[in-house]
């Protein structure tokens, strides 16, 4: 198993998780011109990331 891969992964994912925390907290100031497609971008490459995480995971498991 490549664990510095696994672990820039984990870096990845921090990073996502953040930018989609801060994205999704600019709702709470009122800035309704944010619907750019942005937030599910996010949500779609934190989803892949998870994935990959998980059967990297998986295949070491097993």
């Amino acid at each position: 198993m490549n664990y510095s891969y696994l672990h820039r992964l984990y870096a990845k994912r921090a990073e996502l998780e953040a930018k989609l925390e801060l994205y999704d907290a600019r709702d709470c100031f009122g800035d309704d011109d944010m619907n750019d497609g942005t937030g599910d971008e996010l949500r779609d490459r934190l989803s892949e990331v998870y994935d990959e995480i998980e059967q990297l995971e998986h295949s070491s498991a097993g």
